[in-house]
């Protein structure tokens, strides 16, 4: 009985030894905390929901706490927030989901705090320039955007669409572009007329720049703000009809929701988190489309017509092989000027369409 209660006795505490032995290794082990900073509300069936769905797919990941803030403006709060994510949650890895938190609240945080992986959606990260332990990322929607205006230029009767956006940045008027020239290469004499609301979310002029578009004979709608409710309720309400954006609207208003462009952050949360959970290097600059998984399209409502499927089908076939291009000359902006010459395309990866300034032929509006 002694020499068993010995073993015993020597086996425990080889264990505690082992145990000590192996802290280090347990605390590397341990559970990595996210942190999602929205800049709206995450069920406003937009910008903030689609980044909120995936988050809460993330959290469901076994080994990754998640924390997450809602309505942070993009200013000096959002550093408190960031800040009060690392130092009170513990937070290692941080997606600050807003345009305007990348310079310079994001980047104040990062010089501050650099054991912590900072990830921007949407930011022009750029080597040399900013800190390695930031980074950016962000989706090709423009392709989604697209197909969204081969669907309105078959369905629209009027030939006259409306889009409804919140400021004249690169990634906006790309999607402003990209809709137009789906809807163009149905009829080209198809026109896009634009309003810019002058920020992300402004419920009360979203709803006018709707009912002005619609006085003014569009019966095609779709948008980038943060929130689309306000916009696609109002269309249908004018007996319009809506292509969606940033997450599905359609429960909103099935009767006129044709199709949306919708974000599939999954992706990219995994990519970055991954990076972070095995000590990869950063990942700076990760980009998608839809052949990546990075956005994805609605749905088509039942009023969509045969024609119009078999024709956006055809196109997202190609995207999906890599054998279409949405920006290649020649092509003009809206006041004449030649912005990509004859010959010239540009792959989604060339950076030139990430600093892009202009708006094309068969827009009705104002960079």
């Amino acid at each position: 009985m002694n020499h068993d209660l010995s073993r015993r006795r020597a086996l425990a505490q080889m264990s505690a030894a082992s145990l000590a032995a192996m802290a280090p290794w347990a605390l590397a082990q341990k559970a990595l905390t996210v942190g999602y900073i929205y800049v709206g509300p995450k069920d406003d069936f937009g910008y903030n929901q689609a980044h909120a769905e995936a988050a809460a797919e993330i959290r469901k990941l076994a080994g990754i706490k998640v924390v997450e803030e809602e309505n942070v403006p993009e200013t000096n709060v959002v550093q408190k927030t960031m800040q009060g994510m690392i130092s009170q949650d513990g937070a290692a890895l941080l997606f600050p989901t807003s345009f305007g938190y990348f310079d310079p609240h994001m980047l104040a945080m990062a010089a501050k705090n650099t054991g912590v992986r900072f990830a921007h959606c949407g930011g022009m990260w750029t080597a040399g320039k900013h800190p390695a332990n930031t980074g950016s990322f962000f989706g090709y929607i423009d392709e989604a955007q697209y197909l969204n205006g081969v669907i309105a230029g078959h369905m629209s009767k009027s030939k006259k669409l409306g889009f409804v956006a919140a400021k004249p940045i690169p990634q906006v008027l790309r999607n402003i572009n990209a809709f137009t020239m789906g809807a163009r290469s149905v009829d080209p004499k198809i026109t896009t007329s634009v309003i810019f609301t002058g920020d992300w979310s402004m419920a009360v002029k979203e709803a006018e720049a709707t009912n002005s578009l619609a006085d003014q004979g569009i019966d095609v709608f779709t948008m980038h703000v943060d929130g689309p409710k306000v916009i696609v309720e109002t269309a249908a309400k004018r007996g319009r009809m809506v292509c969606g954006y940033h997450a599905s609207q359609a429960k909103l208003a099935p009767n006129a929701y044709l199709t949306g462009a919708e974000w599939n952050w999954i992706t990219a949360y995994k990519q970055i988190i991954e990076a972070a959970r095995s000590g990869a290097a950063h990942p700076n600059f990760v980009r998608g489309g839809l052949k990546d998984g990075f956005v994805k399209t609605s749905p088509y409502g039942s009023m969509v017509s045969e024609a119009a499927r078999k024709n956006a089908d055809a196109v997202k076939a190609k995207m999906m092989s890599g054998a279409f291009d949405i920006f290649g000359g020649e092509l003009k902006d809206n006041t004449g000027k030649v912005v990509i010459p004859k010959g010239k395309v540009y792959k989604q990866t060339d950076l030139e369409l990430e600093g892009m300034n202009y708006l094309v032929e068969g827009v009705i509006g104002k960079a």
